[in-house]
């Protein structure tokens, strides 16, 4: 697909979770220009209800190594729990479907067959080194806030990652990071009042690596719009 000529749309349109990233580090200017930029989502009543944690450096690697530790544990499953839950409990047709696609096109790619549990493991494992970006970005949210300022964060993300890529920058939301919110907020020292949203790994993307060859498929338009005249 050629990129468009409209900048917020090729930004929109370029776009991708990013699989692998290259050590190069991105200047912290260039991370608060993206911030200052999101900012300006919109939010009920100007509630504005994000809160930004900027990780990089030995924070970074501190961080990764005792994320891994813990997916690692064989006892993580009840040791560790999500404090809400971002998928459905019950998965139904299409999402199901487009779930289970996704999935199998990223370990067809690389080469992971199905029931190898062990590289599927390692797959997902590297999650907690970041895809190696130099740039953690974790956010939270204060508890007393409810659904609709969820609503306003999604906003937020998705104003980060197009700032992101009007810099030459990608990035990749992670909602893997939530079971370990407890050895996050160690390391960021979160006050009990908030409660980690999700994670981002944001740098310059490796564009030899294999797995960044993937690209998912999107619904056209006429199938999830309707227009009433």
């Amino acid at each position: 697909m050629p990129t468009p000529a409209n900048p917020v749309d090729a930004a929109l349109m370029t776009r991708r979770s990013i699989r692998a990233f290259l050590p190069e580090p991105v200047p912290r200017a260039d991370i608060e220009a993206i911030l200052e930029a999101a900012s300006r989502a919109p939010s009920g009543t100007n509630t504005q209800p994000w809160k930004v944690y900027v990780v990089t450096g030995e924070s970074l690697a501190r961080l990764s190594r005792d994320l891994l530790a813990a997916y690692d544990d064989p006892q993580r499953d009840a040791l560790y729990h999500e404090e809400y839950p971002y998928y459905p409990q019950r998965w139904v047709s299409p999402y199901l479907n487009r779930r289970r696609k996704i999935g199998w096109d990223l370990y067809g790619l690389l080469g992971i067959e199905k029931g190898d549990k062990a590289r599927m493991h390692e797959q997902h494992a590297q999650n907690y080194r970041f895809f190696g970006a130099p740039v953690g970005l974790f956010f939270t949210i204060d508890r007393v806030m409810e659904r609709g300022s969820w609503l306003d964060y999604g906003m937020f993300l998705q104003a980060i990652m197009t700032a992101a890529r009007g810099r030459g920058l990608h990035t990749c939301p992670q909602a893997a990071f939530t079971q370990f919110h407890r050895v996050i907020a160690e390391h960021l020292g979160l006050p009990e009042d908030e409660q980690l949203v999700c994670g981002m790994s944001l740098g310059f993307a490796d564009e030899a690596a294999l797995v960044n060859t993937l690209r998912t498929e999107r619904e056209p338009v006429e199938r999830f719009t309707r227009f009433l005249d």
